[in-house]
């Protein structure tokens, strides 16, 4: 039996591991909007923290602030929890992921978005308010539907990397397709052929990424290389 009826653990990891990337990529999101706001705000304490964020975070390798923000953060509730005389909570490894990859990758988001909204041309949005449009009636009808073919080359590359680094949280215990790897590579005696299906699972979602976002791409700039833009 192909290794030894470990296939479907490994591929319901797998969908646990997408499951992860979907919800990192949300939390990343939100987050890259609201840092590139920041930067672009006419606050420089807004650009200043919006700065730091980005710098800081992509200056340091995501294992490090996986190990910081899981144990790191789950002391601080126990030290708290202590002082309070409550029990102390444990954090569930899928929002530690979620959150930890989120909030890593909102800081490359952040440059993703800014460089977006920049590229928009500003006469359309100074159009915009020129009508009597609000801000966020200007970013969701003028600038966002623009932003997004400028946004989504560097976006797909986030993407891709994001789910590359979802292999990372199996270090803070959470179940999926590396961990049941580990497990099966640890019971079969057979690394080479666990590690090359892991390889491919992971080739087969970001070759399906690219196809995709390729099309949503060609979608958004449809029209555009005729008129030579």
């Amino acid at each position: 039996m192909f290794l030894h009826g470990y296939l479907p653990s490994i591929l319901d990891g797998a969908v646990l591991t997408l499951k992860l990337a979907a919800a990192a990529l949300a939390v990343s999101v939100l987050l890259g909007l609201i840092g590139a706001m920041f930067k672009m705000a006419p606050s420089k304490a807004l650009r200043t923290l919006a700065e730091l964020y980005s710098t800081v975070v992509r200056g340091v390798p995501d294992l490090v602030w996986m190990f910081l923000l899981f144990f790191g953060v789950q002391m601080l509730l126990n030290d708290a929890a202590t002082a309070m005389g409550w029990a102390a909570p444990d954090i569930d490894p899928f929002i530690a992921g979620v959150l930890t990859l989120g909030f890593i990758f909102g800081a490359y988001m952040t440059e993703t978005f800014r460089g977006a909204i920049m590229a928009v041309p500003k006469g359309q949005m100074e159009a915009g308010a020129a009508y009597g449009m609000g801000p966020l009636r200007i970013f969701l009808r003028i600038t966002f539907p623009q932003m997004v073919r400028f946004a989504l080359p560097s976006f797909t590359n986030n993407w891709l990397v994001l789910v590359k680094s979802t292999a990372l949280v199996s270090v803070i215990g959470l179940n999926d397709v590396m961990y049941r790897a580990d497990a099966a590579k640890s019971n079969t005696q057979e690394p080479f052929t666990v590690y090359m299906l892991v390889a491919l699972i992971f080739l087969v979602i970001t070759s399906v990424s690219n196809i995709l976002l390729g099309m949503l791409e060609r979608r958004y700039s449809t029209g555009l290389k005729e008129n030579g833009l």
